[in-house]
């Protein structure tokens, strides 16, 4: 997929595609993750003053999504990471990642952590988070120990 035409936004859910993708995430987390595994935001959540959320778009088309929420001055936490499935394995998620990052360091934040699923269906986001630097941990905030859950922190 071409960079250059990649625009990557600050989105209000405005737009069927971004509402789908969202839906679509919360399904595929519903069905690989038990309940009470759960910890994905619905887009009422995700309008917290606290959480910032992007969308990738090309030609007006969503791409993928990731959102970051503030847990204090110097903390952060990464939520609502998704690509459509037409855009996976075409960079789309660390473009998002990459500019997530940049952000992070432009706020200020000295450290960033994630929550995700422990089964084989989360393993290329485990990949993913690996590649970028992210270390695995115990849990963070209000997270609980969970063996359906992987926690990862990175230090910036």
């Amino acid at each position: 997929m071409n960079e250059e035409h990649i625009e990557i936004a600050v989105d209000k859910f405005e737009d069927e595609g971004v509402v789908q993708l969202l839906e679509e995430h919360l399904s595929d987390m519903h069905a690989n993750s038990p309940p009470g595994s759960v910890h994905a935001l619905d887009i009422d959540a995700l309008r917290a003053p606290s959480i910032t959320f992007w969308c990738a778009r090309v030609q007006g088309r969503a791409l993928g999504c990731i959102a970051l929420k503030e847990l204090n001055a110097r903390e952060a936490e990464i939520k609502s990471m998704r690509t459509t499935v037409l855009s996976r394995g075409k960079g789309i998620a660390s473009l998002l990642l990459n500019h997530l990052l940049a952000e992070a360091g432009q706020r200020g934040y000295q450290r960033l952590y994630l929550e995700t699923g422990s089964m084989d269906f989360f393993k290329p986001a485990h990949a993913l988070y690996e590649k970028f630097g992210f270390r695995y941990r115990g849990p963070f905030g209000t997270y609980a120990e969970d063996p359906n859950s992987l926690f990862m922190e990175l230090r910036l």
